[in-house]
C-alpha cells in the first residue's frame, strides 16, 4: 500500500492538470502539495497541505527539532494579493537515536498551511501557487531535501470541497494540537528543572509528554515525570544548563493518552534553587550488539532467514529450476552431491561478495543496508533487464544451456561450473526480496566488526543452501522429485511469467528515482533488450545460415548494449561555516581549505570533523568520541589542530571539499599527519574513543 502511495504521487507529478496535487521528491522522501477545494474563491481561505511521506525508518522534523534536525520549511511564491499563513504543524513523536532525542515524524506527515484569498480575486481566471520546500530527512545519516512545486487552480465564486480529499483533511486536523479552555497553571524553574504544573484541565486525559516550543530549553534525552493531580497534572523536565535565559512564557504541546495534544501557554518563573527536583537521568545504554549472547541469536536468526529466501517470489523460478537440473545433470547420488556442493559455493562466495561490498562502502561513509544496490538507478535497470531476459529465457525465445539461470554446459565440468554460477545468480536475483526478513540479523550484522559481519553473512549464505544440499546428498529425497516430462517445460513457462512480475516491481521503484520519463526509458530499453534475445534465439537456432547467424548474434550484441546503455543512463531526480563550540574541553576553528592549506604546510597533525546540526550521527559521535577525556587528552599532547566544517547550512565549498573525499554526506571524519607527503587518513561515520586513537597511534 505505501509503494502505491509513492507510486501515485510520482505518476500526479507528471500531471499538470489544474487542481491535480503537485509532487517532487528527494533520495527518500516524496513532497506532495495538495488542495482542500478543487477551486478558489475570492475573500475565502484555501487550506494547502505539505504531505511528506517518507520511505521506512527515514523521518523529518517538528518546528523544534529537538537534539538534532531542522524544521520544514515552505517559502510561498504567491500572486498579488495572496496572503499565507505558518505552518500548522502536527503533533509531534519522540525519535531516540543512540542518546539524542529529536520530535519529528515518520511514514506520512501533513503539513497545513491557510492561504487567504484577496476579495479582487476573479472568477473565470487561474491561479499558479509556488511553494519552495526543503526538509531535513535522515535515518543514521542525514540528507538535505528540497523540491520546488507548483499548483495551478481555477478562480471560481465559491470554493468546492474535493470529496475524494476530505477524510485525509479531516485525519490531518485531527492531528493538530487543540487550543486549550479553561486551564489554569503555571510554570517553575529551578537550577536543574523546569515543573509544568497545571491546576486544571478539563477536556484532557491522562498527560504522556509535553513537547516545548523553545530550543535548548530542557534535555530532551533525559525522561519526563509527568504525575496527575486533581483534574490538572504536573510535568518535570531535566533543565538545560546552556539554555541561557529563560523566556517569559512556557510555550508548547502536551499530549495526552488518547493520542490527542493540546497547547499550552502558561507563565515561566525562576524558582529557588532545590524548589524543582531534577528528574532520574536515563538509565545507562545497553552495551553495543555483538557482546554476550547477541551474535549466537543474529546467526541463528540470519541461518533462518537464508531459509526464507528459498521462498520469495523472485527467487523460486531460478531455483527451482535448478532443483530439477540437479536432477538431470547430477549423474547419480555423487554427482548431485557435487553439482549441490558447487552450488552452495556459488551462494556462498556471492555472500561474501555482498558483505566486502557494503563492508568497502560503509567505510567510504556510505549508510548503507542489504538490497543497497537497489538504491542506485543504474544496477536497477540492469536486474529489470537480468530479469526480463530470464522469463524471456523460460518462454523459450532463446537458449543458453538448460537456461539462463543455471548457466551450465552439456560437459559435466561445465556444470558443476554452471551449479556454482547458478548459485551466485540466485544469490543476486534474491536481494530485492529479502530485506523485510532479514532486519534483525542484517541491523545487527552492518554495526559489528569485519569478522561478525562476514560470519552473519556466511550463515544467510549456508541457510539459503542448506536445502539444495540436503537434496543433493540425499538419493531418498532425489526419489521424491517427480520424473521430468512436459510438464517440466510448463512449470518454466509458469516461472517466466512471475519474473516479469518482479520486472514490473522494479519499473516502479526505477519510476521512484528517476520520474515517469525515467519508466518510459526504460521500457523502451526493455524493448531493445527483448528484441536482442530475440535475434540471439533466431541466430542460434539450428535451421541459421553462417551468415544470417553472424547477422542475428551481432544485431543482438549491438541491440543489447544499446538497451543497457539507456536504461542505466537515466538520471535520479533531483553554508555559513561558523567557529563551532568547545567539545571536551578542546577548541575547535572553522574549517577553510586555506586554514587547512596553513596548517599542513607548517607540519601540524589536523583532525577535520565534517558536521551539522541536523545530523544525528554527528551529534552522537560528538558527544561519545570526540568529546571522550582520553580523546582530547591524546589531541592536546600530540598538538593536533581541530578543524570543524559546519554543513548545517548549504555550502558549496564543503560540498565541494566532500566529493573530493568521495562522500555525498556528514559524517566524515579526515585525519592528516605531521608529513604532508602522505595521504589523508578517513576513520569511519561512526565512532567511538578507541577508533580515534587508533586512528593516530598508526598516523601520526
Amino acid at each position: 500500500m505505501k509503494g502505491a502511495l509513492l507510486l501515485l504521487s510520482a505518476l500526479l507529478a507528471a500531471v499538470p492538470a489544474s487542481g491535480q496535487a503537485a509532487s517532487g521528491r528527494s533520495k527518500h522522501v516524496v513532497a506532495t502539495l495538495v488542495p482542500e477545494t478543487t477551486a478558489v474563491a475570492p475573500g475565502q481561505v484555501l487550506t494547502v497541505a505539505l504531505r511528506l511521506e517518507m520511505e521506512p525508518e527515514w523521518h523529518t522534523y517538528w518546528q523544534n527539532p529537538g537534539d538534532s534536525g531542522l524544521p520544514t520549511k515552505i517559502r510561498w511564491t504567491l500572486p498579488e494579493g495572496f496572503e499565507a499563513g505558518p505552518i500548522l504543524w502536527p503533533v509531534p513523536a519522540r525519535i531516540e537515536v543512540g542518546p539524542l532525542v529529536s520530535y519529528g515524524y515518520d511514514g506520512e506527515a501533513w503539513l497545513l498551511s491557510e492561504l487567504r484569498v484577496p476579495a479582487t480575486a476573479a472568477p473565470g481566471s487561474s491561479v499558479t501557487l509556488e511553494a519552495k520546500v526543503d526538509w531535513l530527512e535522515c535515518k543514521e545519516q542525514c540528507l538535505p531535501g528540497k523540491a520546488q512545486l507548483a499548483l495551478t487552480l481555477p478562480v471560481a465564486a465559491q470554493a468546492a470541497p474535493d470529496a475524494a480529499r476530505a477524510a485525509p483533511f479531516a485525519r490531518a486536523r485531527e492531528r493538530l494540537p487543540r487550543p486549550t479552555t479553561g486551564w489554569k497553571g503555571e510554570a517553575l524553574a529551578g537550577a536543574q528543572a523546569i515543573a509544568l504544573s497545571i491546576s486544571e484541565a478539563p477536556g484532557a486525559a491522562t498527560p504522556v509528554h509535553f513537547f516545548p516550543l523553545a530550543s535548548e530549553l530542557v534535555e530532551y534525552a533525559v525522561p519526563q515525570e509527568v504525575t496527575s493531580a486533581g483534574s490538572g497534572f504536573r510535568v518535570v523536565m531535566a533543565r538545560n544548563p546552556n539554555g541561557g535565559a529563560l523566556p517569559a512564557t512556557l510555550d508548547g504541546v502536551v499530549t495526552t493518552a488518547d493520542g490527542r495534544g493540546f497547547t499550552v501557554s502558561v507563565p515561566l518563573r525562576e524558582g529557588a534553587a532545590d524548589a524543582v527536583a531534577p528528574p532520574k537521568p536515563p538509565a545507562p545504554a545497553a552495551p553495543p550488539a555483538g557482546t554476550g549472547p547477541s551474535l549466537p541469536v543474529a546467526l541463528g536468526f540470519a541461518f533462518v532467514g537464508g531459509l526464507l529466501l528459498n521462498l520469495m517470489p523472485c527467487v523460486l523460478p531460478v531455483l527451482s529450476l535448478k532443483v530439477l537440473a540437479f536432477v538431470k545433470h547430477g549423474g547419480g547420488e555423487g554427482g548431485a552431491l557435487r553439482h549441490g556442493l558447487a552450488f552452495a559455493a556459488g551462494v556462498l562466495v556471492f555472500f561474501w561478495a555482498l558483505a566486502g561490498a557494503l563492508l568497502a562502502l560503509r567505510a567510504g561513509g556510505e549508510q548503507i543496508g542489504w538490497g543497497f544496490q537497489l538504491q542506485s538507478p543504474p544496477f536497477v535497470a540492469f536486474l529489470a533487464s537480468l530479469f526480463t531476459l530470464l522469463s524471456l529465457n523460460m518462454f523459450g525465445v532463446f537458449e543458453v544451456g538448460e537456461s539462463l539461470s543455471s548457466v551450465a554446459g552439456r560437459a559435466p565440468r561445465h556444470g558443476l561450473a554452471g551449479s556454482f554460477w547458478g548459485g551466485a545468480l540466485a544469490t543476486l536475483t534474491a536481494t530485492p526480496c529479502t530485506a523485510p526478513f532479514m532486519g534483525s540479523a542484517l541491523g545487527f550484522a552492518l554495526a559489528q566488526p569485519a569478522t561478525v559481519n562476514f560470519a552473519v553473512f556466511t550463515a544467510l549464505g549456508a541457510g539459503m543452501a542448506t536445502p539444495y544440499l540436503a537434496l543433493s546428498a540425499s538419493p531418498r529425497l532425489l526419489a521424491l522429485m517427480p520424473k521430468p516430462g512436459r510438464w517440466m517445460e510448463t512449470f518454466k513457462q509458469l516461472m517466466g511469467f512471475v519474473l516479469l512480475g518482479t520486472v514490473v516491481f522494479l519499473a516502479w521503484l526505477f519510476g521512484r528515482q528517476t520520474g515517469i520519463d525515467g519508466v518510459a526509458a526504460l521500457l523502451l530499453a526493455l524493448v531493445l533488450v527483448a528484441m536482442a534475445a530475440w535475434a540471439y534465439g533466431r541466430g542460434t537456432a539450428s535451421e541459421a545460415s553462417g551468415r544470417g547467424r553472424v547477422l542475428a548474434l551481432g544485431s543482438a550484441a549491438l541491440l543489447l548494449c544499446a538497451g543497457l546503455a539507456l536504461g542505466m543512463s537515466q538520471p535520479q531526480r533531483a553554508t555559513a561555516n561558523a567557529a563551532a563550540p568547545a567539545a571536551g574541553g578542546l577548541a575547535w576553528e572553522p574549517w577553510s581549505p586555506e586554514r587547512l592549506a596553513e596548517l599542513r604546510a607548517a607540519g601540524r597533525p589536523v583532525f577535520v570533523d565534517f558536521t551539522a546540526d541536523w545530523c544525528l550521527t554527528c551529534q552522537v559521535n560528538e558527544r561519545v568520541a570526540l568529546a571522550s577525556p582520553e580523546v582530547a587528552a591524546r589531541f592536546q599532547a600530540e598538538g593536533v589542530a581541530l578543524l570543524k566544517a559546519d554543513w548545517t547550512l548549504r555550502d558549496e565549498r564543503i560540498t565541494r571539499a566532500l566529493a573530493e573525499y568521495g562522500r555525498q554526506g556528514v559524517p566524515v571524519y579526515v585525519l592528516y599527519g605531521r608529513d604532508a607527503s602522505k595521504p589523508h587518513r578517513l576513520l569511519p561515520e561512526i565512532l567511538d574513543a578507541g577508533t580515534i586513537l587508533k586512528a593516530l597511534d598508526e598516523t601520526l
